[in-house]
């Protein structure tokens, strides 16, 4: 528990998660930007240097976002209870993404906390987010700043969304969900799904010899956007199950 509570606008929901950060200060910048429009959850996903005095000292009070900061090995471990992430990228993709303006994100990220966690994802201050890491998103956020000098600092970035977030709270009527029993499918549970996909494409022989990543980057998109619950990831593994079996079947024949 803090000893700097925080009265969050949206809730626990909404969750800022740096991956990969390199320079602490913009750790400590990034806690500052936060807490400034009313968040308090920050996540980080294998810091180069944290806990440290540079964090400490550019937080400029937000101790408190820092002390609760969640650390993770690895993007995955990170947003694994998350029912919508959001991955922020200053450039196109070799990953096919809906893109998203931070204002469309925003609304996006508070109607979807009204029944999950949600993340907002920032990457490495140089290199940005890898396309691996882009695939663990529903959508990719791009800000649109000028073509000649498109580079925000980290903190920068963070505080765009986060001022955002804070509008879109202050303006927002409640949302409601199609089918409020049935909560959202959560990260990891996606992405187990998405393993027991290609188990079960491999054991139907469908990429005929050829490799299987574009296709599954394709399938991936497909299933993000849709947006699945808990029991829509139910039905499609029991479709994969089914399949599964019934190759099993046919090569017993063979």
């Amino acid at each position: 528990m803090s000893k700097h509570p925080i009265p969050s606008v949206a809730g626990p929901q909404i969750r800022f998660v740096l991956v990969r950060t390199s320079h602490p200060g913009n750790i400590g910048s990034a806690a500052r930007a936060i807490r400034t429009m009313g968040f308090d959850r920050l996540a980080l996903v294998a810091p180069h240097k944290f806990p440290h005095p540079d964090a400490v000292a550019l937080a400029s009070g937000a101790v408190g976002v820092l002390e609760d900061a969640a650390v993770s090995p690895s993007l995955v471990e990170a947003v694994s209870d998350c029912t919508l992430v959001l991955g922020c990228t200053a450039r196109a993709r070799a990953v096919q993404l809906e893109e998203l303006s931070p204002r469309e994100a925003a609304r996006r990220a508070l109607a979807a906390s009204a029944s999950g966690a949600v993340a907002l994802v920032f990457g490495n201050e140089r290199t940005g987010l890898e396309n691996d890491e882009l695939m663990s998103c529903h959508a990719a956020v791009r800000i649109p700043s000028v073509e000649d000098f498109p580079s925000l600092n980290l903190a920068q970035a963070v505080q765009v969304l986060a001022y955002e977030l804070r509008l879109a709270t202050m303006e927002s009527v409640p949302p409601t969900r199609n089918d409020p029993d049935e909560p959202q499918a959560t990260s990891a549970q996606l992405e187990h799904m998405f393993t027991h996909l290609a188990q079960m494409l491999d054991d139907i022989d469908f990429h005929k010899g050829r490799s299987p990543v574009t296709i599954m980057k394709r399938l991936r998109r497909l299933f993000l956007h849709a947006n699945l619950d808990q029991r829509e990831v139910r039905i499609l593994r029991g479709i994969f199950d089914d399949a599964q079996r019934m190759a099993r079947l046919a090569k017993a024949r063979d």
